[in-house]
């Protein structure tokens, strides 16, 4: 027996089925004549401001076509692209980048797996100009193992990795790891590092103008260590005294048959004498106004640099090594910034040759707590000349930081050293930003754009968690490592080992 909703009339179950449905429609015919017989109750017109008359409308709303409760309400059909649907629901209606490239993690809103290559992103993806990276992050968040992972993972990919600044040390191991090679700069160290060195030219390059190239750098590189020391600006006059050094001394080395020397070029600028004979200068002035040139460079001969960079290199540089890293450790522990940067200067000279050969394939240059080296315009335009250069020599450059109000220790508003930095970041087509402080929220959103919901994001991050912006897409990436890169790349040991110390001991 079945029993209807609206009525106590039983409809027997039988097998005609046409009979049970006549049955059913003669049914709803008697309740709707029921109805209908019924008058309906006479409205109530309600005075004008007064609440107590106003109408009464049913639950279903108010009755007739523009109740907008019939159901039959509708909007005209809107279009739009997936780059504005993105917008309106960000995180929600992303794409994914493609599954070219190294494995990253997994995208936490998407619930896929990430994979990255900037150098597969590249002419492939809208708006990709560059593979350059920035990576910024406060410390324990795991931005450096996000780094270190990188690099380890594209030498899979047949990629060599240069880290010309380790201040820390913390590269050492992921190069031993991979059969690199490690040169560890400092006082009593075996390395030395002669950043005159010429390189032999690279492939397709004329050797005339190779030697004009290498003259270039040389004076570069001779002004920059003078700058960095003397805290400004060279005079006319010096500069032409470190041309003529440099040209007296390469000439004397060929004829010795050995390379020059920062110690040679040093002597002679502390030789007034010989250094206006060579420039042919009966005035005299000249070796007077390199005095200071010569006090500049005696530190890295006789100062606290000596042994490193005043000797033949006793390491050379092999361009078929997975991975080189500089280990500048012992530098820069005192506070003062001052050796590092010359030590940094000199070794990326002496890798400059290596970075400019177009056929070595393609390369990562990683600049490891770049936040010590912001501070120094000079080496920011040595900086600014590898990302703009980066497309055609086929290298991706990663300026690892804290912060980005990093970047704006580089100089005041207005200043070269502001404007360097900030074109560092412009000519990066990916960041990676990992969490911020509260108070570094509104100056990370001004600098990388972010909006509402992307700065909201940043500051509740987990650990090893980061929003990756790449091409102006947004990704909240949660970055997995191996246990044996754990193992690795753990930077807490000494602080683990401590505290199990205390424990020990307690």
């Amino acid at each position: 027996m079945r029993r209807t909703s609206a009525t106590r009339t039983f409809i027997p179950q039988r097998s005609d089925r046409q009979t049970r449905r006549r049955e059913q429609r003669a049914l709803v015919e008697a309740r709707r004549s029921a109805r209908a017989a019924v008058p309906p109750k006479p409205r109530r017109t309600a005075p004008q401001n007064d609440p107590e008359l106003s109408p009464t409308y049913p639950a279903s709303g108010r009755p007739g076509p523009a109740s907008a409760r019939s159901g039959r309400h509708k909007l005209p059909t809107h279009r739009m692209t997936t780059a504005t649907a993105a917008g309106i629901y960000p995180f929600l209606a992303e794409g994914g980048l493609g599954a070219g490239g190294m494995y990253i993690g997994r995208d936490v809103h998407a619930e896929a797996e990430f994979v990255f290559d900037p150098f597969a992103l590249y002419g492939r993806v809208d708006g990709f100009t560059n593979p350059n990276v920035l990576l910024a992050g406060i410390i324990g968040m795991g931005k450096s193992a996000l780094a270190k992972s990188i690099a380890l993972r594209s030498v899979a990919f047949g990629y060599k990795v240069y880290v010309p600044c380790d201040p820390k040390g913390e590269w050492t191991s992921v190069a031993s790891a991979l059969g690199g090679r490690t040169i560890a700069l400092g006082p009593g160290m075996p390395g030395k590092l002669n950043p005159l060195d010429a390189p032999a030219a690279p492939t397709g390059i004329d050797p005339k103008d190779w030697a004009v190239e290498v003259r270039k750098r040389r004076l570069l590189l001779l002004a920059s260590l003078a700058r960095t020391v003397l805290a400004r600006d060279l005079t006319p006059m010096e500069h032409t005294a470190l041309d003529v050094a440099l040209d007296t001394i390469v000439v004397h080395a060929e004829t010795t048959g050995r390379v020059p020397l920062l110690g040679d070029i040093a002597l002679l600028l502390a030789t007034p004498d010989l250094l206006n004979d060579a420039h042919g200068d009966q005035t005299r002035r000249l070796g007077a106004a390199a005095e200071d040139l010569a006090h500049a460079l005696r530190r890295l001969v006789q100062g606290d640099l000596a042994g490193m960079f005043d000797a033949p290199s006793t390491v050379e540089f092999d361009p078929s090594s997975p991975i080189l890293t500089i280990d500048l450790s012992r530098l820069g522990s005192s506070g003062d910034d001052t050796g590092l940067v010359l030590a940094m200067t000199c070794a990326s000279a002496w890798m400059e040759a290596a970075l400019s050969d177009p056929t070595a394939g393609r390369r990562w240059v990683i600049y490891d707590e770049a936040w010590r080296v912001l501070r120094h315009a000079f080496l920011l335009e040595r900086m600014q000349s590898q990302w703009k250069l980066s497309r055609g020599l086929g290298i991706a450059n990663m300026l690892v930081i804290h912060r980005l109000s990093d970047l704006l220790s580089a100089g005041d508003a207005g200043s070269r050293g502001r404007a360097l930095a900030e074109g560092l970041l412009t000519d990066c087509s990916t960041r990676i930003v990992y969490r911020q402080e509260a108070d570094q929220l509104a100056a990370t959103a001004g600098l990388l754009g972010l909006t509402g919901v992307e700065t909201q994001a940043i500051s509740a991050l987990n650990r090893g968690r980061g929003l990756w912006k790449v091409a102006g897409r947004s990704f909240v990436v949660q970055h997995f490592l191996h246990p044996a890169e754990l193992q690795l790349f753990d930077t807490d040991a000494r602080m683990q080992s401590k505290g199990a110390a205390l424990t020990n001991a307690a």
